[in-house]
């Protein structure tokens, strides 16, 4: 690996020489690869497999022994599991510490979606999650991962920070995962190699500060702000820090460690809590993370943290004509503890479960925020059918005694996900029917008897028209 020469020189000034010559043999090695658990599916008999390792600082994180052959794993595509970098797995231990009531929660820059899938985990049960991408392609894919990983707490927008300026005081917790010069990413994309310069590292740190600035005033007083990036250079780290000390007022909060995680402190003479994460010391990629609570105003100083928002105005529902009673009478039979959640339509086909204690934020969220997806997609009206959607098969809010469940073997499994036609054997009940792998529920089908007609979102399909060799998957 070629690395620049003034990232050499100003990492070797940084870390001094003896470490900084560990670091650059650390990064010739090969990248470890890790998976991250869904809490919400049944996953718990694979947490032994000897091909698995603990990530530490991870309830849910597994280092492989070698990488898997994703694309070709059916409980990959079913939201079982998420491949995330183990370092920034960290932020678990950040929201246990601090987060133990329900809140509601930013993730500002959320694509592809590993961070939200997590929080979404983690957080105290009732809590909601907004995850937000400024560009639009990248909020499609984060909400495919959102929707495959089943929680129904989740409303997912694409804006950008400062539009989030109007929610004022809305947030208990906020995730900024922000855009960065990648210097800990050289290992894994070679793309950041070529891409770094010390032009661009001023670029990031600015962007960096405007970011914070934006997103400031949607912060509830009290509340956390999860500063983090995959960068070693304290330009875009313990500076911004010392920044948001001096501007916003923030003060920087300890998160418990153990020694043994390797995780390194503070590069600078200000003595901050930060954890710093580095391939030559910790079994991961480069990660930095802090955490800030936002100071009370004078005549906030008694404010509780609450899951509430501002004070509510009318939602622009841009849907249209709304589908008929019937379908939302028939769309609740299929919702688990349907009591919790308020049926709507955010389009004029199809019908959404939201959770009921979140639907003034919604309304908020949806009056002021892009939102692409939120809560579940129950079924889209069709005539005078009611289908069900992928994202209920999806979702822990399916109701498991619904629908008649298939169990596939991994080849029908895999045509599935290739959106090909499935057959089912003659005893297969007609109508619409839950595909299962391993158990666990892959999609939706509708059974003619001499065919199944496949329900698998077009735009998810495994293109790859063929398998290969050797398929290596849980």
């Amino acid at each position: 690996m070629n690395l620049p020469a003034d990232f050499i020189a100003y990492t070797r000034h940084l870390l001094g020489e003896e470490e900084y010559d560990k670091l650059y043999t650390a990064l010739q090695q090969e990248t470890p690869v890790s998976i991250r658990f869904n809490p919400l599916k049944s996953m718990a008999g694979y947490r032994n497999d000897p091909r698995l390792e603990s990530v530490p600082w991870c309830s849910t994180g597994y280092y492989l022994d070698e990488r898997f052959t994703f694309t070709f794993d059916p409980l990959f595509h079913a939201g079982c599991y998420y491949v995330q970098e183990a370092s920034s797995m960290f932020l678990e231990q950040a929201l246990k510490q601090y987060v133990n009531v329900p809140s509601v929660m930013l993730d500002l820059c959320a694509a592809p979606g590993g961070k939200s899938t997590h929080c979404l985990g983690v957080l105290p049960e009732g809590s909601l999650l907004v995850a937000n991408e400024v560009i639009r392609s990248r909020s499609n894919i984060l909400a495919e991962n959102i929707i495959k990983w089943g929680n129904p707490c989740v409303v997912v927008t694409n804006n950008d920070p400062a539009d989030f300026t109007c929610l004022e005081h809305f947030f208990d917790v906020i995730l900024t995962d922000v855009p960065c010069s990648g210097e800990g990413m050289f290992r894994k994309d070679a793309t950041a190699v070529t891409e770094w310069s010390q032009e661009n590292v001023d670029v990031c740190w600015k962007r960096q500060r405007r970011i914070l600035a934006d997103i400031w005033p949607s912060l509830k007083p009290g509340g956390l702000l999860i500063y983090s990036t995959c960068t070693y250079n304290t330009h875009e780290d313990e500076e911004n820090l010392l920044w948001m000390q001096h501007e916003l007022g923030a003060e920087v909060l300890p998160v418990d460690t153990h020694e043994e995680w390797g995780i390194k402190g503070c590069l600078i003479d200000a003595r901050l809590p930060v954890y710093r994460f580095m391939p030559h010391i910790t079994k991961g990629e480069g990660f930095f993370l802090a955490v800030l609570r936002k100071p009370y105003g004078k005549e906030e100083n008694q404010r509780t943290l609450s899951a509430g928002g501002p004070k509510s105005g009318k939602s622009k529902n841009k849907g249209g004509v709304a589908p008929l009673k019937e379908f939302f009478e028939k769309a609740k039979t299929w919702v688990d503890k349907n009591e919790e959640y308020q049926l709507l339509s955010l389009n004029p086909s199809a019908i959404y479960a939201f959770p009921m204690q979140y639907q003034n934020e919604l309304q908020l969220i949806q009056k002021y925020l892009h939102v692409i997806f939120a809560g579940v997609v129950i079924g889209e009206v069709k005539g005078k059918d009611l289908i069900p959607d992928h994202s209920l098969a999806m979702s822990s809010v399916l109701r498991s005694d619904i629908f008649p469940r298939v169990e596939v073997a991994y080849e029908q499994a895999i045509a599935y996900l290739r959106k090909e036609a499935v057959t089912l054997d003659v005893t297969a009940p007609r109508g619409y029917v839950l595909l299962t792998y391993k158990q666990l529920p892959l999609g939706f089908v509708k059974n003619i008897g001499n065919r199944a007609n496949n329900l698998y979102p077009q735009e998810w399909r495994i293109r790859s028209g063929y398998l290969p060799e050797i398929v290596r998957t849980l």
